[in-house]
């Protein structure tokens, strides 16, 4: 690398090509954000990027790109909710969306993609977005829609919206995603309260209008029929604690006769164990308990919680570089990645 940078006047791509020794259409490239460049390459630019104290026009380069280096997290939920709590509350409460925000931010953040984030919740709030989106105030968007008949991705895949989604579509649209593999996750937890000598496994469902949550249940049933059992109870919840200790409450009251039980959220898990404290039951003793995420309330649990970890931060950085690929390249054939999730044994199974 040229370590001499230029002295006087306004740094241009030139001058970062010369200091870095690569050409100005690697620079340019890099800067705009084209994740196909060679990580040393892409070393060598960011290098001489800070060497020159190079700032990008980003005025004039959205003039001839179209582009306005901002990217937005779209979180859709369903305009029927089971909780009265308001959904923006639930938003930065709830371990998931901070995960899955640090992920992104560690690809786009470097850079110097900015994040915005949309919430929407009913018919006018997407109509407003699909306009926002087509008029360009962004470049694409990270999508986190879990229910099936939610119109969302079908939406922006009719305006042509670079977006890639979290988690596989409820219903066949061309769209990109980035999944983890739930029923190998759910099987998972199975395996292991078998393992421990558990027969009477019940589960506390998520929503079942998510694919997520069936996918679960799904991998659930398969795991107990590979051993000869059926499920001791079945409730469903709704993702949230509250819901999960409405939902231990109901499974008490209404197939009390287990020994295990599988919670498809951490989060729900950390307010069912109380409601199982208050009963009487004992965990792990009497009753072993297995979550599903591995977020921050796996560990707020007391006992620290047994759980299905799925990577969401790795998850979220690849939906992340699966958008800055499209908008690069807008006729790239769409793409999808599954990941694998493993289990994290702690005190509570």
């Amino acid at each position: 690398m040229n370590r001499k940078p230029p002295s006087t006047g306004s740094v241009t791509l030139e001058d970062v090509a010369r200091v870095a020794g690569v050409s100005r259409a690697t620079v340019s490239r890099v800067i705009n954000g084209n994740t196909t460049v060679d990580p040393a390459m892409r070393e060598l630019v960011e290098r001489a990027v800070a060497e020159t104290d190079y700032v990008p026009n980003r005025a004039a380069r959205s003039l001839v790109t179209r582009r306005t280096d901002s990217i937005a997290l779209v979180v859709s939920e369903a305009e029927q909710r089971a909780v009265a709590d308001p959904f923006l509350g639930r938003m930065f409460t709830d371990p998931f969306f901070g995960r899955v925000v640090t992920g992104v931010m560690e690809v786009i953040r470097p850079r110097g993609v900015q994040l915005v984030l949309m919430l929407v919740d009913d018919a006018p709030s997407r109509a407003n977005l699909v306009s926002y989106l087509r008029q360009g105030h962004v470049d694409g968007v990270v999508l986190i829609c879990g229910h099936v008949a939610d119109p969302l991705p079908r939406m922006l895949a009719e305006a042509r919206v670079p977006a890639v989604l979290s988690g596989r579509p409820g219903r066949p649209t061309p769209i990109s995603f980035v999944e983890a593999d739930q029923r190998a996750g759910a099987a998972l937890a199975v395996e292991h309260l078998v393992s421990v000598g558990r027969r009477r496994i019940a589960t506390v469902t998520g929503p079942m209008d998510m694919p997520a949550s069936q996918e679960r249940l799904t991998g659930f049933r398969e795991a107990l029929a590979a051993h000869g059992l059926t499920e001791a109870g079945l409730v469903e919840g709704d993702f949230t604690q509250a819901g999960g200790a409405a939902a231990m409450r109901r499974l008490l009251s209404e197939s009390p006769d287990f020994d295990a039980v599988f919670v498809a959220s951490d989060l729900m898990a950390l307010g069912a164990l109380p409601v199982l404290g208050r009963e009487g039951r004992r965990v792990p003793q009497d009753v072993a308990l297995v979550g599903f995420d591995d977020s921050s309330a796996a560990l707020a649990c007391d006992p620290p919680l047994t759980t299905v970890r799925q990577p969401l931060e790795e998850m979220a950085s690849r939906m992340a570089q699966l958008l800055l690929q499209q908008i690069g390249e807008p006729a790239e054939a769409l793409q999808s990645a599954v990941f694998h999730p493993t289990l994290m044994v702690r005190e509570s199974a």
